[in-house]
């Protein structure tokens, strides 16, 4: 099986994928839990007056009856607004029910799961639209300034920045009915993909046709093509077909003011790239409705395999080296020896491992021997591709993992950076003693890997594992706050390919300066004076 071939995941509200592709926690992860002191909680006795403080077997399903008590007491919509948007789109493409906005309540961060699960309802939505066109998207933010409604951009929902909890109250704008191949140009290799449309479909799409996009975040299974383009998505084959926003050389955006159309040509030299400036600008300066992209004959052959290296500073040398002097694979990946050891890519060895560290290349198309020349010279040992091809059937099953985790009492989260080659030791140690040190109370396991390189640079992925605390939230919060410090002090950046939402807003303000800032806050004005798009998100 391919990534052609999977299906659009139908995310569970308050659990990650499909429910029914649960995963179980592997015995030998259960009992490297109990090392860590984590134990399963045991849920209070319900009173019938709330929601209960653990989920029930098999987590929220997103149903009336799930959402929590007093929930339907939230101020509605006036008759005018729900007036104004059924003009839009339709009465029955606008809903206003506890079902519906339940399920359209934040994103898939563990604290937007911690906070579902505790029946946090503070960032539900009054009501959801689901505009068929990009003439309706206009319409509706062109309107919501007059009716005082805030818009939220929302297709696959799998944010984890924070990115669909804006500052006041507001309508989601679900962009699920924008979901078609609108052209196909074979000459320039380029297609027109609507913003609703999700990875796996899109990917079909483009099959039916010989193409490939070749963006394969781990998201994949839910995300859309709308959502890589607000957030500048990085997909595991980066190495070969670049991020998403390197993919982009056309857009479309509706903004309360009207569209805005970029991408004449591949490249220009009249003025900035000002797809760029709304490449990454998560819905604060308009909806992105429709991209053009790169695309490419689809692979006929594939192949993964796994490198052993001592240590993880001879494995950084030599993924360097590649990204520097090439020939560079499709995929190239590089675990730390704590999350080679703990091998989260298969879910049914958690926990094993046999030392040194592990480096996963993968080639869409033919097998490229001077890639894996230039891995023997530094010092790797090609494990053949038992490896490889575990990590590739594994790949969309981690995240799948984390919910077992949380019910087990775990608290399991990421976050990501990247920066220079010469900064990429200092960074992952003192991103690593941040997280250790935030969280003494409850001692963590910290894993990381690089999955993006470039000629100047790479990215760092860290993921945590420790007991939870009292106050889950609070507990992460302040571990997150101490990592985004520690990666501003080593010189990386604030997110790689995350984003910025809320969480990291605050961060990135500090990261760029307050000048940069006064101008991003003057194309929003521009694009956006009353303020309805995605309001407190990025800035």
């Amino acid at each position: 099986m391919t990534e052609s071939d999977l299906p659009v995941a139908q995310l569970t509200p308050g659990r990650w994928g499909d429910p029914a592709h649960r995963v179980e926690v592997p015995a030998a992860a259960l009992e490297a839990l109990k090392h860590l002191g984590v134990h399963r909680p045991t849920p209070p006795p319900s009173d019938g007056g709330g929601p209960a403080a653990a989920p029930r077997e098999g987590g929220p399903t997103g149903s009336a009856a799930d959402a929590p008590a007093g929930a339907a007491a939230r101020p509605e919509l006036t008759g005018a607004q729900l007036a104004f948007l059924s003009s839009v789109v339709g009465p029955e493409h606008v809903a206003s029910d506890l079902d519906t906005r339940w399920a359209h309540t934040r994103g898939y961060s563990t604290t937007d799961l911690l906070r579902f699960r505790a029946g946090d309802t503070s960032d539900m939505p009054d009501a959801v639209v689901y505009p068929s066109s990009h003439d309706e998207v206009a319409a509706l933010l062109a309107g919501c300034a007059e009716h005082d409604l805030a818009v939220v951009p929302y297709s696959g929902g799998t944010s984890v920045v924070g990115g669909l909890a804006p500052t006041r109250r507001f309508v989601t704008v679900d962009l699920r009915r924008l979901d078609q191949l609108l052209e196909l140009d074979e000459v320039s290799r380029t297609a027109t993909l609507q913003a609703g449309v999700r990875g796996p479909a899109a990917e079909r799409l483009l099959a039916d046709r010989g193409y490939t996009l070749g963006h394969f975040p781990q998201s994949y299974e839910g995300a859309s093509i709308g959502g890589y383009a607000a957030a500048r998505s990085s997909g595991q084959s980066s190495a070969g077909y670049g991020r998403f926003d390197q993919m982009v050389v056309g857009l479309t955006l509706a903004t309360p003011r009207g569209t805005v159309e970029l991408g004449r040509a591949p490249m220009s030299a009249a003025g900035p790239d000002l797809r760029q400036l709304i490449l990454g600008s998560e819905g604060a300066f308009g909806i992105i409705t429709s991209v053009v992209v790169r695309i490419r004959p689809r692979p006929t052959e594939r192949h993964f395999e796994g490198w052993r290296f001592e240590n993880f500073d001879a494995g950084l040398t030599a993924v360097r080296r590649l990204a520097q002097d090439g020939p560079l694979p499709t995929v190239l990946r590089l675990s730390d020896e704590v999350e080679t050891a703990v091998n989260l890519a298969d879910p049914d060895v958690l926990g094993g491992g046999s030392g040194g560290v592990l480096a996963i290349i993968g080639f869409d198309g033919p097998y490229n021997q001077a890639t894996a020349d230039g891995l023997t010279a530094a010092g790797g040992q090609n494990l053949g591709e038992g490896p490889g091809e575990t990590w590739r059937t594994g790949r969309y099953r981690a995240p799948y993992l984390r919910d077992p985790l949380l019910d087990e009492g775990a608290l399991v989260e990421t976050l990501e950076t990247a920066a220079f080659w010469s900064r990429i030791p200092a960074l992952k140690s003192a991103v690593t003693e941040s997280l250790v040190g935030a969280l003494s109370a409850t001692p963590p396991l910290v894993l990381c890997h690089i999955s993006h390189v470039y000629e100047t640079g790479a990215s760092l992925y860290f993921t945590v594992v420790c007991a939870q605390s009292d106050d889950p939230v609070e507990q992460w919060r302040s571990a997150k706050y101490a990592a985004n410090q520690a990666i501003a002090d080593a010189g990386g950046t604030i997110s790689h390919h995350h984003g910025v939402g809320t969480d990291h807003r605050a961060a990135y303000h500090a990261e760029i300066g307050s000048l940069a800032v006064e101008a991003l806050q003057a194309v929003k004005h521009t694009f956006d004076p009353d303020g309805v798009l995605n309001p407190g998100i990025l800035i």
